[in-house]
């Protein structure tokens, strides 16, 4: 018998196959956290430096397992800390439990310290389930509720624990009594399969279309074989949305990349071109990246039906698991005989590689951060685990990393905010302690959360049993890709009071914390720096000091672009010859590339 509603409490999770815990303790929780240390080993409690990492720790864990993530945190502010995270969650669809505690029954509604409408505050992170208990005997439908909600919607979910209550009595079994729940425990996710009608309608559309164009999304990631066997049947090309960029691996001929405004130029062309949409589990929200209304028909496969035809106009929606809807739709489509179409994507995408080398090839001062990402590409691990953080960086992650089959990568999709590399890498290795883990963070979220992230890794990096960890730092000293966005979108130029960071030494604070640091800022360099930054049996961060004037174009230059572009200029930006330097050469590369190592810059290398 649990001794009291917290003993109780962790029981009941434990029972619903729960075993880590992210969190921060606090006196709102202090019965809850009491009773976690007297579970044991049931739980493996990880604690974040901030509330809001653990809630990032949390989405990720759900990312990366397919497992419910929870997060804890004490009341009013620690609470309010979580939002973010969760959020993050809510908008890509994860499963994750917030646990938050509350100031005492007694005291609620008195205007007491930290007291704070929890209830409220949660009501639209977690619209689905949101409830404080009030008495013992709710806990246990609280917690079933909760946990199977979270699962059957794949949504975030909250419970209000107050800390008088965490203290009092359990009671495990409610009378049986009028008013009183009487809950279970379990859950498994169902079959859902589209009807056999839908599918012939489906395969009728594909059948029929001469030009057909595939993007994929998160949903797929579980349908790789069922993806290329469609693909290579249809005679198609598959973009990828960012979630979905482990979806396929990129040395297929037919994979043109990412999609969007940081996506490739044959994602772009094919969108454009194509007779046929065929989209399999994303919510990729650009409209303006998809085919015109009415020149493509379109089929879309989903779990979730309130994601159906909100992005473009589909003739059939399929509501069902994307493995397993492709494997009955296989069946029924027809190859196409006539692989242009096909053969005209993969001249394309053999021609865009050759583009990205030349643009990482372009000299930079002093480093040209796209060259850091293409000497990574091919060293990475066949079973590394990717984490990356919002910013300039995500473009070089978006088209330069080739991903492999057996990789594993994932960012902040639907809310693409600032901060989460950090904590997604930790959650990753909590959950892969066998693989290696890379974090691809910009200068600004290092600053905003991901310093206090290696804090966290010089606490648990030891228990691990594969110590690889590696955190990619592009410092250039910019918040670089709102610079470029005030650039291209607003017509805006740099506001340097509003941009400019200040030069970390990042490699020297993971020195501080016991780890490798390595500074490059030399391309000549890259190549032995990664080679040593893999062979680590560590933590290793690589700072790399790159220019923040080498532009993330997009894969298509809009008219309303450029007359942006133009406006900045006239406004005198206070880096316009570098980054009309930085411009001319990537534009150059796209129509004329030419390949090779140049060599980048020679000089001005700064010295730490």
């Amino acid at each position: 018998m649990a001794a009291n509603v917290s003993d109780f409490f962790w029981q009941r999770l434990s029972e619903w196959g729960v075993k880590r815990v992210f969190g921060y303790p606090g006196d709102g929780i202090n019965g809850l956290v009491g009773a976690l240390a007297r579970t044991g080993d049931q739980f493996d409690f990880v604690q974040a430096r901030h509330e809001e990492l653990a809630a990032f720790m949390a989405t990720a864990h759900a990312k990366y397992t397919g497992e419910l993530g929870v997060c804890l945190a004490t009341s009013g502010p620690g609470a309010i800390h979580l939002l973010n995270g969760l959020y993050d969650a809510k908008l890509d669809h994860q499963p994750v439990l917030a646990i938050v505690g509350q100031q005492a029954l007694t005291a609620l509604g008195g205007h007491y310290q930290q007291e704070v409408d929890l209830v409220s505050l949660f009501k639209d992170v977690a619209g689905e389930y949101v409830h404080m208990a009030s008495t013992p005997a709710q806990v246990r439908h609280l917690v079933d509720r909760a946990v199977r909600i979270a699962k059957a919607e794949r949504t975030v979910t909250c419970i209000i624990l107050p800390n008088d209550l965490q203290e009092m009595d359990a009671v495990e079994t409610p009378p049986r009594a009028h008013g009183t729940i009487h809950s279970g425990v379990g859950y498994s996710a169902p079959v859902v399969r589209p009807a056999e009608a839908d599918l012939r309608r489906a395969a009728d559309v594909l059948n029929a279309g001469s030009k057909v164009a595939i993007l994929v999304g998160a949903g797929a990631l579980n349908a790789t074989d069922e993806v290329i066997e469609v693909a290579d049947i249809l005679g198609a090309g598959v973009a990828k949305a960012l979630l979905g960029k482990a979806a396929l691996p990129d040395d297929l001929p037919f994979v043109t990349g990412s999609i969007g405004l940081l996506g490739t130029r044959p994602s772009y062309e094919m969108m454009v071109n194509c007779d046929t949409l065929l989209m399999i589990g994303s919510g990729f929200p650009y409209s303006e990246f998809l085919p015109k209304e009415g020149q493509a028909r379109g089929v879309q496969i989903d779990i979730d039906p309130k994601m159906l035809s909100i992005r473009y106009p589909m003739e059939v929606n399929l509501v069902g698991d994307s493995a397993g809807t492709l494997r009955e739709l296989i069946p029924l489509l027809q190859r196409k005989q006539d692989r242009s179409w096909r053969e005209g994507i993969e001249a394309g995408v053999a021609d865009w590689w050759k583009v990205l080398e030349a643009r990482a090839m372009n000299d930079a001062t002093p480093l040209n951060p796209q060259r850091v990402f293409w000497e990574l590409s091919p060293r990475l691990p066949d079973d590394v685990v990717i984490a990356c953080d919002t910013g300039s960086g995500t473009n070089w992650y978006a088209r330069d990393i080739k991903i492999r089959r057996g990789m594993k990568a994932s960012l902040c999709g639907g809310l693409a905010t600032m901060g989460p590399g950090m904590p997604y890498a930790l959650a990753a290795k909590f959950a892969h302690p066998d693989r290696p883990v890379l974090a691809i963070v910009g200068d600004g979220a290092m600053q905003m959360n991901g310093m206090n992230g290696l804090i966290t890794l010089a606490k648990y990096w030891k228990q691990w049993s594969d110590p690889r960890f590696i955190v990619l730092v592009l410092n250039n000293r910019d918040l670089n890709q709102v610079t470029w966005e005030m650039r291209a979108q607003a017509g805006n130029p740099k506001f340097e009071a509003s941009q400019e960071l200040p030069d970390v030494p990042y490699a020297r604070y993971a020195e501080l914390l016991g780890f490798k640091g390595l500074f490059v800022d030399k391309p000549e360099d890259l190549g032995k720096v990664w080679d040593e930054a893999l062979a680590t049996r560590g933590p290793v961060v690589v700072e790399a000091y790159t220019d923040p004037n080498v532009p993330p174009l997009p894969p298509h230059i809009s008219l309303k672009n450029a007359a942006a572009m133009m406006a900045t200029l006239a406004k005198g930006d206070p880096e316009v010859w570098d980054m009309l330097k930085g411009t001319a050469k990537d534009f150059v590369e796209s129509y004329l590339p030419h390949g090779g190592d140049k060599g980048g810059d020679k000089g001005g290398g700064k010295k730490r």
